[in-house]
């Protein structure tokens, strides 16, 4: 079984590490089982393709590619810079994420 991530689709990180470090992105797509998730606009390869519908001529197209998720963090709703995440319960008894550097809740 997959354990929990402090990410989910639609989730906006800010990468810690690599070539893209400091680029911030909206969570497209998360792997839980891989460990990685695709976000807008960063790690983008170069992709050949055949013509196709969406592609008439075909050629080199580029998209983004799984990137790890211990290099990314979630931005903080109140300072816009990369905080932690943890989880609480909340007046209705229900476990939500919020942000450790602002204590806010993160939707």
């Amino acid at each position: 079984m997959p354990t929990k991530l402090h990410i989910k689709k639609g989730d906006v990180v800010i990468v810690n590490s690599g070539e893209d470090k400091g680029k911030q992105g909206r969570v497209l797509q998360v792997f839980p089982d891989k460990q990685r998730a695709i976000v807008e606009g960063v790690n983008l390869v170069s992709k050949h393709t055949k013509p196709n519908a969406k592609h008439p001529q075909g050629g080199i197209v580029k998209q983004e590619a799984a990137i790890h998720i211990s290099n990314l963090n979630v931005v903080d709703p109140k300072s816009g810079k990369a905080t932690r995440i943890g989880r609480r319960l909340n007046n209705e008894n229900k476990l939500v994420r919020y942000a450790k550097k602002s204590q806010e809740d993160i939707d």
